[in-house]
């Protein structure tokens, strides 16, 4: 692995990621309270939608937007850890959403993702990936034309000025700003691929 990296890693020169382990901590009965996916999400996922939930963790986003996006939909859930994503498999069975959600290993340098997306959301965890530029510029590469994109990043670990560097970044890829949502604990951020928005 070298500093290039964008997925997440536990070698004590790169940055950490939330271990597997924790999840069940994490994404309990009580996050929808703080964070409830489809009262975020919904102004910008429709019926039929191609979503990819990066960083996905257990899966509580994958599971509000597999909701959302219906049964003709698809929702990737994309993380590094296997164990995260045997979580993701088995409460998206349990809820009935086993068909809509597909999950996806992220290579150790890259998403390595071959797919055409509607919208992506990154949640919690851009702050954890080496080359955020890369990154960016990947999820830039598989939106659509007018796709969009939600990050959102913790205040506790991104500080203004450093969120601030980010919106930066996309911009310079491509990205336009549409908006900045209300999100607990947060900073946050929709960007679309292009220029011409029409709210929804």
């Amino acid at each position: 692995m070298n500093t290039k990296q964008i997925a997440c890693s536990q070698h004590p020169e790169e940055k950490l990621v939330c271990p597997w382990q924790l999840a069940p901590f994490m994404d309990n009965f009580l996050r929808p309270l703080i964070h409830n996916p489809r009262r975020l999400f919904k102004p910008y996922v429709r019926f039929g939608m191609t979503v990819l939930d990066v960083g996905c963790g257990a899966g509580f986003a994958s599971l509000g937007l597999a909701e959302l996006v219906g049964e003709e939909g698809k929702v990737i859930s994309a993380d590094l850890q296997p164990e995260m994503l045997d979580f993701v498999k088995r409460r998206a069975v349990k809820a009935g959403f086993g068909n809509r959600v597909r999950t996806h290993r992220c290579e150790s340098n890259r998403i390595g993702l071959k797919a055409e997306l509607d919208f992506a959301l990154a949640f919690f965890m851009l702050h954890e990936v080496p080359d955020e530029r890369a990154f960016l510029e990947e999820l830039y590469d598989l939106l659509k034309t007018g796709g969009l994109f939600f990050l959102a990043e913790p205040k506790v670990h991104v500080s203004k000025r450093k969120f601030e560097n980010v919106v930066q970044i996309a911009q310079s890829l491509g990205f336009t700003e549409i908006k900045r949502p209300a999100v607990r604990l947060s900073r946050a951020l929709l960007l679309m691929k292009g220029e011409d928005y029409l709210t929804p």
